[in-house]
């Protein structure tokens, strides 16, 4: 690492080593597999500088250091691997969330289930309507490698925090990592009571955040 900035302000290493726990984590939670997801974070304090996993390896065999520092080109500044394959992705949400220091993309089942089926996930859990800012909606399958997809999938969030790609899986946005990974867990959560609660009802209990008050986790 040669950028003076990033050596004062920003441990880089301590940011590296928080994403991969957060890794770790959505193994932990039956969020990932395999090589699935990525995640990335927006360099506090250093314009156009970013933090994001590598391409096509596995979370537990992966080590701080592979964690790969990008611009907003998706060019490699530092790093021996390359970036996530989707890294154009995460780089149209920061152009397009200033809002947004944070992202993570996982294939949790229930989440995916809704996808398939073409249906919101509805604002059934509190913990969710508050971190998402509403219910999660579902945006059309198209590949996911490329600029145009991210265009498309943050015309699909707008200002909420949370979307699932058809076939395919859920991405969450954040101030900050952990509220962007809590994010995941809530969609995953409210994603599986809904399913569950669809054997009982047609119609559930369905919160509004814009009438809820509430705009911290209880």
């Amino acid at each position: 690492m040669t950028e003076t900035t990033l050596q004062l302000d920003f441990d880089i290493d301590a940011a590296r080593q928080e994403i991969l726990d957060y890794c770790l984590r959505s193994m932990e939670y039956g969020l990932n597999f395999n090589t699935q997801g990525n995640i990335s974070i927006r360099v506090p304090g250093v314009e156009d500088r970013f933090l994001i996993t590598p391409t096509d390896l596995e979370y537990d065999k992966m080590s701080a250091d592979d964690i790969v520092l990008v611009n907003g080109d998706s060019e490699v500044i530092d790093g021996r691997l390359g970036p996530s394959s989707e890294v154009t992705v995460h780089m149209a949400v920061y152009r397009r969330r200033p809002d947004v220091n944070a992202i993570v993309h996982s294939e949790p089942v229930f989440s995916n289930v809704w996808g398939v089926v073409g249906s919101p996930i509805l604002g059934t859990l509190v913990n969710m309507v508050i971190y998402t800012k509403g219910d999660v909606p579902i945006m059309p399958f198209e590949l996911s490698n490329n600029t145009e997809f991210g265009e498309h999938m943050c015309d699909a969030m707008g200002d909420l925090n949370a979307v699932v790609w058809a076939n395919h899986g859920l991405l969450t946005v954040g101030p900050n990592l952990r509220d962007a990974f809590k994010t995941s867990v809530a969609v995953e959560s409210a994603a599986k009571v809904q399913a569950y609660a669809g054997a009982l009802t047609d119609t559930p209990i369905v919160l509004d955040y814009d009438t809820l008050g509430i705009t911290e986790s209880l």
